[in-house]
């Protein structure tokens, strides 16, 4: 593997994990409506919404490392 891809992957990593760790912060579970499975569903949406930023995120930051 090159470098790049190393770094690449790395920075897709490292930006998943602080939007997890910014959007841990919020309450899903007042957002979502009653019933079973609000926990387990509020979860799910914490980590596809974190997969969603982070790799917008990493898209950005490579665009902007590799354009200019």
């Amino acid at each position: 593997m090159k470098v790049e891809e190393i770094a690449r992957i790395l920075l897709h990593f490292a930006t998943f994990g602080f939007s997890f760790y910014a959007l841990s912060g919020l309450d899903a579970g007042k957002v979502m409506l009653p019933g079973p499975q609000r926990t387990a569903k509020s979860l799910t949406l914490l980590i596809l919404l974190s997969l969603a930023i982070g790799y917008l995120s990493a898209q950005f930051i490579l665009a902007i490392v590799y354009r200019f």
